[in-house]
């Protein structure tokens, strides 16, 4: 289901430390976003976002989902922490100028504890994966 919330309703990061531009898909286990690369990007170096942006642009895709399901049952947004990054390889940076689709699978959730598998494309090419842990924390984004 796609999602007509603007997207600073959904995250608790504020710019210029967006990495997310909009929600494709949303399902409770699997979520997908879209993010444009832009030359004003914090993370761009020598026209390519550095490997950090990608893992940003992955718990952000994450915090979406959140931040939605907190909508949902009509709390407010939570802050979110990354617990751990695992296995997550590279095939390359993607340029100034593409537009990447991140999209998460909970592999497992446990109490403010969530795992992901994680992909990232530009078009039809797999440029990245990884599995990341999200932690939830009871704290109210300041939005």
């Amino acid at each position: 289901m796609k999602i007509d919330i603007p997207i600073l309703e959904l995250l608790p990061q504020r710019p210029p430390f967006v990495m997310v531009d909009s929600v494709v898909d949303y399902e409770p286990g699997c979520t997908s976003t879209l993010f444009t690369v832009r030359e004003d990007c914090i993370f761009v170096e020598d026209g390519h976002l550095a490997a950090c942006g990608l893992v940003e642009n992955v718990a952000q895709t994450c915090a979406v989902r959140m931040g939605y399901m907190n909508l949902i049952d009509k709390e407010h947004v939570k802050l979110g922490f990354i617990g751990a990054v695992k296995d997550m390889f590279f095939l390359r940076l993607p340029k100034v100028g593409e537009t990447l689709t991140t999209s998460i699978r909970v592999r497992e959730e446990v109490f403010k504890m969530t795992l992901v598998d994680a992909e990232m494309r530009s078009g039809d090419e797999v440029i990245a994966r990884a599995e990341m842990k999200i932690a939830l924390s009871d704290t109210d984004a300041q939005i």
